[in-house]
């Protein structure tokens, strides 16, 4: 199979084992999605999901992050991890958005990755979820299952995003990116993937040599 080939096969079987992706942070808000990503930063989605309603109960607006001073915004996210930094970022992202974007969200990855602290699987994921347009989140988990399943040889996060989007289907590629998540938490894990229960062990190149070796 072509490269081109195992993509499609691997968006068909990870739809139908995982018909209901969606992004795991909890959020009403462009603001909330892009603050909730921004803390989940070697943290985990739980984790965040339980710190950001009290966060955002006391921060409603962009207007209120912006004015907020950073230390009490570390106090609600220090469970989080990297608090100060974080707390220095959301304040700063939001004092942009205000003064560069008229208070709104940016819907592109060029504007996006001009906040502090945005990159570009953050800005990905906004322009997917947001404002759904076609999207390639790299994260561990793409990383890992992509580079298992044969696409690439990449390591550097950019690369892999351009030559994933070669691959995938425009309109296909935001809801892969996360049910990948989920088969990875799930089956595919970085120590011991389950090969031999994966649903795409009859295509994947490094499930198939696993099997055939009878591991």
């Amino acid at each position: 199979m072509t490269k081109k080939q195992i993509a499609i096969a691997a968006v068909e079987a990870l739809k139908e084992e995982y018909p209901d992706a969606k992004c795991s942070l909890t959020y009403t808000t462009p603001l909330q999605l892009l603050i909730a990503t921004r803390l989940s930063a070697q943290c985990t989605d739980a984790r965040v999901n339980m710190v950001t309603p009290a966060l955002f109960e006391r921060f409603k607006t962009t207007q209120d992050f912006a004015e907020a001073d950073c230390d009490e915004v570390a106090e609600y996210i220090k469970s989080c991890g990297l608090f100060k930094t974080k707390s220095k970022d959301i304040v700063e992202m939001s004092k942009k958005i205000l003064s560069d974007f008229g208070g709104e969200v940016p819907d592109t990855i060029e504007k996006l990755t001009t906040l502090p602290g945005v990159g570009r699987k953050t800005a990905n994921l906004i322009c997917g979820d947001v404002f759904g347009k076609p999207a390639v989140v790299v994260d561990t988990h793409c990383i890992r299952i992509t580079t298992r399943l044969g696409l690439h040889k990449l390591t550097d996060q950019k690369k892999i995003e351009m030559e994933l989007k070669k691959l995938l289907p425009p309109e296909e590629s935001n809801d892969f990116c996360h049910r990948l998540v989920l088969h990875g938490r799930a089956v595919c894990s970085a120590r011991s993937p389950k090969c031999e229960s994966c649903c795409m062990n009859g295509f994947c190149r490094t499930g198939v040599k696993e099997l055939k070796n009878g591991n």
